[in-house]
């Protein structure tokens, strides 16, 4: 696969999960979400929790779940940055961090995605 296709396909399976976050009642403040530390891709808002999710777009589960993909050092690099967005971004809301699993067994093709919301995936 081509970098210009696997970025097409994150773009895909992160347009999914803000999906499912709106529907759950979530406001999506940034997508893709850069500074000099790395990128969140998406942060949402539910009026307690201001949060940062990770989204991991996989076939299946076959070599283990999307989350495990979520290392130690992903978590550092997810931290800096969110840490980064609140000392330009001050809010009240307690920050968080979540995983979107996506499994699409055909890609964009596969009719319904399993989306699996982890709140609170880490700390």
């Amino acid at each position: 696969m081509s970098g210009q296709d696997s970025r097409r396909k994150g773009r895909w399976g992160e347009e999914l999960a803000a999906k499912y976050l709106r529907d759950k009642g979530y406001s999506i403040s940034a997508a893709n979400w850069r500074c000099r530390l790395g990128e969140v891709d998406l942060i949402a808002e539910d009026g307690t929790y201001l949060c940062f999710v990770e989204v991991k777009l996989r076939k299946s589960a076959a070599y283990g779940s999307a989350a495990a993909f979520v290392d130690r050092r992903k978590q550092d690099r997810l931290r800096a940055a969110a840490l980064l967005y609140l000392s330009q971004r001050p809010v009240d809301l307690q920050p968080r961090f979540d995983v979107i699993e996506i499994y699409a067994a055909q890609g964009e093709a596969t009719p319904r995605p399993e989306i699996i919301h982890l709140e609170n995936a880490f700390s």
